[in-house]
This record gives C-alpha cells, sequence and structure tokens, in this order.
C-alpha cells in the first residue's frame, strides 16, 4: 500500500520530500516510486509540502496533488477526503435515461463565482427541470480564471471555486436537492503552464493532439500513466460522490493499447457502480460519430453510457440561423435535420464537406435506445468558440428562441441546457484567459485575435480573452429573469419542464418512435412522437400543417391554432401538439 507522501517519479536520480520546512530523503523503489526514509507528518495532517528532483532547490508540487492553496507551481496541501460528514446517505442517483443535464462554468454562473454561490441557485435548476448539473473542468490551473481546460493538476479542485472541501459540501447540496452531479473531466492534455509531471515520469509521449502533448497510453510506463487517470476517475466518485464524468475529446486519446483507456474505464466504474448500488455514468465527447463509445462491451464497443452528438446542433443551429459557414454547410436542408432525429448521427458513413472525407458510422437504431446521445442548441463550445462568444439571444426572436427549447426538450434524445439559456441571457460566453506569464498571455491573445480575423472579422472586434472585462462580461445578469423576454422564455422552459414529467412520449428511448416530416420549400418541419409531435415553422411566411392533432400543449409567444386537425404556425413560431389520449 502506497504512503501518503509516496510518489512516482522514475526520472529524477534523487528525490528528496520537503514538509512543513523539514527535508526527508527518499528511497527508490524497483517500480519508480519514492518512499520517505525518515519521519513524516501523520497522513491526515493539513501539512504544505513537494518534492525536490535531482539538484532542484525549488520544490515541486505532488503530481496526485489534492490542494494548491498557492497556485500550481507552489507547495501542495494534504486533504484528507473523508473528513467531511456526508448528508447524502439516502440518495440512490440519477440515470441518464428520461433525465435534463445543465451545463455550467463555475466562474461565471454566479457573481461569486463559487461552490457555495452556485449551490445558492439549485432551486432555479428544479424549476425548469434539470435532473443533473454538470460542471465544466474544476482542477487546478494556472491563473484565476478559466474555462478550466488548461488543468495541470487532476486531482485539485481550483482555491478560486472554494478547493475540495466546498466541492464536497456542493454536490452534498445538490443531492438534498434531488439533482445529480457531472464532472467535465480532461485526459487528453495537460495546460502550459504549470505542468510538471514530465520531470517526475514519463506522462507524455512524442506527438500532439490539437490542444498539446499526448498522454502516454501506450508506452514504456504508461501502466503507471493509465492508473494516474484511473485513480482520478475513481476520485470524483468515490471521494466527492459524483455521479458521473463527461469526458473531454476522447477522439484526441491517441492508444494502441489491447484495451482501449475507455473500455478499462468502463470496467472500473460498472464494478464501483455495482458496489456503491447507484448508476454512476461516463459521457464522452467525441468528434467520430461512431457509436463504438456506448456500444456495449458485449458486442465490441467501449461500454460508456453516452456521447455528445455535435449534428444536432448543427441542424437545429442551421434551421434557426440560417449560418452555413464551415461545418454547418453540410446541415443546410431541413433534411439534415429529420436524418439527425430519426437516426442519431447526419454523418455516419457520409461525405463531410468541412473534413473533405466520409466520416462516421450508422447507429444501430433498432438496438440503441435514445437517450444515449447527448444534445443541446447551445453549450460552452459552440458559443464560446465563436469570434465574440454570441448566444443564439442575439440572433433569434422569442419564437425561434422557444423553438429551439421545443426541439430540444421535446426531441427523442437526452437534453443539455447551457447555462442562461432558459431565460435568453443577454451576456456573452466568450473565450477567457488568465495566464499569469506575460509571453503565453501575449500569444494566447495574438492567436485567438488572427485566427478570426482569417476568417474575415475585425480584429478590433473579438475580445483579448486576456483583459478581464472578458471574463466578466460572461457572467450570467440574474436580474434579467422576470422580466421582458427573458421572463417569456424561462416560461416556456419551465412549461416544457413540466410536460416531460407529464408525457411518456417525451422520454420514450426508442427511435422506432420518431418519425420526421419536412417541406424544404415552406421550411416547416414536423416531429412526431407518439400522439405527440413538435412542429417548427422555420419560414418567414404563415405556415398550415394538416398534422390531425387536436390540443396544442404548449406554443411560442406567437401562438398556435388548430381548426380541423390542421396547424396555424406564424413565422419562426412553433409548437408541442397533441391528439387526444
Amino acid at each position: 500500500m502506497r504512503g501518503p507522501f509516496d510518489v512516482w517519479a522514475p526520472r529524477p536520480s534523487r528525490v528528496r520530500l520537503v514538509a512543513d520546512g523539514d527535508v526527508v530523503e527518499m528511497e527508490r523503489g524497483g517500480d519508480g516510486w519514492w518512499t520517505p526514509t525518515g519521519p513524516v507528518p501523520a497522513p491526515r495532517d493539513e501539512v504544505d509540502y513537494g518534492y525536490l528532483l535531482d539538484d532542484d532547490s525549488e520544490p515541486r508540487p505532488d503530481p496526485r496533488s489534492r490542494r494548491q492553496p498557492g497556485g500550481v507551481h507552489e507547495l501542495s496541501r494534504r486533504f484528507d477526503p473523508s473528513a467531511y460528514d456526508w448528508n447524502d446517505q439516502d440518495w440512490t442517483g440519477r440515470q441518464l435515461a428520461g433525465s435534463v443535464i445543465y451545463e455550467l462554468h463555475l466562474g461565471t454562473f454566479t457573481p461569486e463565482g463559487t461552490l457555495e454561490a452556485a449551490a445558492g441557485r439549485l432551486d432555479h435548476l428544479r424549476s425548469i427541470g434539470v435532473d443533473f448539473v454538470e460542471l465544466l473542468p474544476v482542477n487546478a490551473f494556472n491563473g484565476t480564471h478559466n474555462w478550466g481546460y488548461d488543468g495541470v493538476l487532476w486531482h485539485a479542485v481550483h482555491e478560486g471555486y472554494g478547493g475540495p472541501a466546498a466541492y464536497q459540501r456542493f454536490v452534498d447540496a445538490c443531492h438534498a436537492a434531488g439533482l445529480g452531479v457531472i464532472q467535465d473531466v480532461v485526459y487528453n492534455h495537460l495546460g502550459p503552464s504549470g505542468n510538471y509531471l514530465p520531470l517526475f515520469a514519463p506522462y507524455l509521449k512524442e506527438g500532439a493532439n490539437t490542444w498539446g502533448d499526448l498522454l502516454n497510453l501506450d508506452g514504456d510506463g504508461s501502466a503507471e500513466v493509465r492508473r494516474y487517470i484511473l485513480d482520478n476517475v475513481r476520485m470524483w466518485l468515490e471521494d466527492y460522490h459524483v455521479d458521473g464524468l463527461r469526458l473531454d475529446a476522447v477522439h484526441a486519446l491517441d492508444d494502441s493499447s489491447p484495451t482501449h483507456l475507455l473500455e478499462e474505464m468502463a470496467v472500473e466504474v460498472g464494478a464501483l457502480s455495482a458496489h456503491l448500488r447507484r448508476p454512476l455514468t461516463l459521457i464522452a465527447e467525441s468528434d467520430l460519430n461512431d457509436p463504438v463509445m456506448f456500444t456495449p462491451r458485449e458486442a465490441g464497443g467501449y461500454g460508456l453510457d453516452a456521447q455528445w452528438s455535435d449534428d444536432f446542433h448543427h441542424a437545429v443551429h442551421v434551421a434557426l440561423t440560417r449560418e452555413t459557414t464551415g461545418y454547418y454547410a453540410d446541415f443546410e436542408p431541413l433534411a439534415a435535420l429529420k436524418k439527425v432525429c430519426e437516426e442519431g448521427f447526419f454523418h455516419a458513413g457520409t461525405w463531410s464537406s468541412f473534413r473533405e472525407r466520409d466520416h462516421g458510422v450508422p447507429i444501430d437504431t433498432e438496438h440503441v435506445a435514445t437517450w444515449r446521445l447527448v444534445v443541446c442548441s447551445q453549450n460552452h463550445d459552440q458559443i464560446g468558440n465563436r469570434a465574440v462568444g454570441d448566444r443564439l439571444t442575439e440572433h433569434l426572436d422569442d419564437d425561434q428562441l422557444v423553438c429551439a427549447a421545443l426541439l430540444t426538450l421535446c426531441g427523442p434524445f437526452t437534453p443539455m441546457l447551457f447555462q442562461g439559456e432558459e431565460w435568453a441571457a443577454s451576456t456573452p460566453f466568450q473565450f477567457f484567459t488568465s495566464h499569469p506569464e506575460p509571453e503565453l498571455g501575449k500569444a494566447t491573445a495574438e492567436g485567438r485575435i488572427a485566427e478570426f480575423a482569417r476568417h474575415g472579422w475585425d480584429p478590433d472586434v473579438v475580445p483579448d480573452p486576456q483583459d478581464p472585462a472578458t471574463f466578466e462580461r460572461s457572467k450570467l445578469d440574474w436580474s434579467e429573469l422576470e422580466s421582458g423576454r427573458h421572463a417569456t422564455v424561462l416560461a416556456a422552459y419551465r412549461a416544457l419542464a413540466a410536460l416531460r414529467r407529464e408525457h411518456p412520449e417525451l422520454t420514450d428511448p426508442a427511435f422506432g418512435s420518431v418519425r420526421c416530416e419536412v417541406d424544404e420549400d415552406a421550411r416547416t418541419f414536423v416531429l412526431h412522437r407518439g400522439r405527440l409531435a413538435v412542429a417548427v415553422n422555420f419560414g418567414d411566411d404563415r405556415a398550415v400543417l394538416p398534422t390531425g392533432h387536436t390540443d396544442v400543449l404548449l406554443a411560442s409567444p406567437a401562438g398556435a391554432t388548430i381548426a380541423d386537425g390542421a396547424l396555424t404556425l406564424l413565422p419562426h413560431a412553433g409548437a408541442l401538439v397533441a391528439r387526444p389520449a
């Protein structure tokens, strides 16, 4: 069994532990793990510590650090997760099937930007039918604020959010409110500042993905690197009682091992779920459009629970905004939305003009449940990676915003909302960083601005990610909720939450229960779900649809009328309609 200050460090020839100012020599074992040779503080003491590697005079933080109160370059601090007195003994978890996810960034979700402040908004999330709160990454990064994808110490919770003890209190509060917690985790790269792991061991290997150097998942020493990741998975689920993980950009995991890391992860999490006797969910963010992610291991898949489907977002976005640049080009016809709703993926072995190659693998819709695809009309990537971080709110009228909600919340897949969309938040969500190193900060800002300038944007309108105002602008304005268009849209989301609970057709997991009709000329779309249907007029003219339904359960602000089995929708309007039971 490893001691509390043992460290895996096969690269240096000498390692010394620095703990509370004392320096203790360490002894190397044959497996590359070092153990202190002298007296050390008690395991549960809150002690600051680090490691001197070879002849270094500055100690480095623990690769498995649980706290970094002084930042990622400073000493680690011991944290005892078992000290917290949990109150969720009766929590039995939440299954993903039938649930609604709410994605939020802690730093911008509330004015305070803390876990404690976020816990104070849980009643609002319950009011819109949320079942899972999904947090953007919270692990330790350099600086005071960023999206979280520049983390370098995966076991530590960012101090600015409140640290690990506050994280435990937040999860406890969510469970008390009947909400599960999904944590967004990044295992495909490490951030550009404060990454000392390669000084200890071969955590990285030759090669790079879009965001940085590749993790060593299949080379020399990879068994310990994989264990490092799998122990991090267990940490969230065991020590913090988290209910699921969203795995960032799994297509960037370069792993040629006989058993892929994702499958190994699914095996361990499945065993842990059985022991804890509650659902534990793994959701992949994958650009591959390949059902291997959620195909059971018995059928040759990785055995994860679900994956994001960007195709749904793209089809809805294009239908509403008619924006067809870049990767949106293939989604121009409404038939793309029909295909996504009926088959799960649009690109399923078909030509992608953006990638200039065939892309994707078809889903076996006869045997796959629709809830295994997590979809949205907005998320942090699709907003924040636009030049000015503009939401749909900036481009659509109130009817169109409600139509986006109708398609997402009444469609066949697992819906995910992004913070503030439920009240048509006026605040953007922009790309922001706070790199303390001037050179890194300058390079990040200049690279961001130059990238959009190449695509025709005026450099003067692209926000500087290093400017603190970019971060401040991205914070939600909670004073908006009860007035004007914000109240109108929020009322629709709350009504849809009640309808999802009332009508089983809206959570039916069978692809066979989904049938769509499109009129490309009139730009109308009808999504049938049993005796219910979502009808949307994407066009600019009044539309009359002979749907055969008799009741309007919910309509966008312009309203909808039914006479003699025909539904009349004004331009941009939509409705959820029903036949008699």
